[in-house]
């Protein structure tokens, strides 16, 4: 395509935006609601840590709409992640497989426990991690021994399984879930960009042992900062809110402590504005998918096209998608709309490019080669 193509699509974004002039960004945050009410709740009842109505309101809530049985607030996602890790029993010297293409906190939570991620490849159809990848990989390199799952070639024990759900668009759950079974292995969802995003009618972070999710500023709904586990293990549950919380025996006025335990609380006000957003969420979720129908509608005749929802799947569309031919097409792309005023961004960069990840054991990782050259995030906000 040439540069006056991609103007076409930068006069098409500014349009639906209704922005003719200034800055687009790719996704801010949407406050329309009762965010500044809950907020001055917090000041005036001077509740604004990690103790007040707000935090408990905002894991009841999350609950409710994701279909887990409790949910657990966090400071954000990437420490959610390291503890439903370290709660799924991942330790020193184990391995987490995982994928490739995804933001680094998947990969640094995995190193936080002291474990080695082990990068697989993802579907072209979901661009999550794909189970029919991560069996060959295990067919060739696991063994069972005593109920769990070990690298024949490193000796060290495999014991969780990490798929992110990218950009919102769940991965192949059932046959994840089934491999996992096979193989001993822990499922952990990395549900950080999915909350809105259902697979086959259930909730995504719903189905492994534990699932994360994340309210960074330019996520579906934001607390500024935070994050939330997902359990179907109501003990478990319980147990990571104590652990989150320091691992304070209650007491009127004495201080007990019976674990080594995190301060990885959501403070009150963050929770705050949680709970104004989530009364706003599915709204959010119905308007970013009318957005994604448009631009859909848009690209269809384009030499570009627009990622949508896999089979079987309501995606939120967090961060909407188009992919080029190559990288350099991608490129020229990334720079008439960047100099346009329209913010565009490329996939991350494959985790096993990073230095400190250059040494892991990786599959074939062809699909998320041809991504990582193609794909463009595109403007995606909740339009009032």
């Amino acid at each position: 395509m040439s540069s006056i193509m991609y103007n076409d699509v930068v006069q098409f974004i500014r349009t639906t935006f209704n922005a003719p002039t200034g800055f687009i960004p790719l996704h801010a945050p949407c406050f329309a609601g009762n965010e500044k009410a809950y907020l001055n709740e917090c000041i005036d009842t001077t509740f604004v840590s990690s103790v007040g109505k707000f935090v408990d309101r905002f894991e009841e809530m999350t609950a409710e709409y994701t279909g887990a049985k409790k949910a657990v607030v966090c400071v954000n996602g990437t420490n959610a992640l390291h503890f439903a890790l370290m709660l799924s029993g991942v330790e020193q010297n184990d391995e987490v497989i995982t994928q490739p293409l995804t933001f680094i906190a998947t990969a640094n939570a995995i190193s936080y426990c002291g474990a080695y991620p082990v990068f697989l490849d993802v579907d072209k159809d979901t661009m999550g991690l794909s189970p029919v990848k991560v069996r060959e990989w295990l067919n060739e390199h696991a063994e069972i021994k005593n109920n769990a799952c070990f690298n024949k070639s490193t000796e060290r024990r495999i014991k969780a399984c990490v798929p992110m759900h990218t950009f919102g668009h769940p991965v192949h759950l059932d046959e994840m879930m089934q491999l996992c079974k096979e193989y001993h292995i822990e499922l952990v969802e990395d549900s950080a960009e999915s909350l809105g995003s259902f697979y086959k009618g259930k909730h995504t972070g719903t189905f492994g042992k534990i699932g994360i999710l994340s309210f960074n500023g330019n996520k579906t709904i934001t607390t500024g900062g935070g994050g939330m586990l997902l359990f179907q293990d109501e003990k478990l549950a319980d147990h990571a809110k104590h652990l989150t919380t320091q691992a304070k025996v209650p007491h009127r006025w004495e201080f007990v402590h019976d674990h080594i335990g995190y301060n990885y609380r959501m403070p009150n006000v963050n929770a705050a504005l949680g709970c104004a957003q989530m009364e706003k969420l599915n709204e959010f979720i119905a308007n970013k998918r009318d957005l994604a129908k448009k631009y859909n509608a848009f690209f269809k005749d384009k030499e570009l096209y627009f990622f949508v929802e896999p089979k079987d799947c309501s995606s939120n569309y967090w961060l909407n998608m188009v992919v080029l031919k190559n990288r350099e097409e991608r490129d020229k792309f990334l720079a008439c709309t960047n100099d346009n005023g329209v913010m565009t961004r490329p996939i991350w960069q494959l985790m096993n490019r990073l230095p400190m990840f250059k040494d892991a054991q990786c599959g074939d990782l062809s699909n998320s080669e041809w991504f990582e050259a193609r794909v463009v995030n595109i403007p995606s906000s909740v339009i009032l």
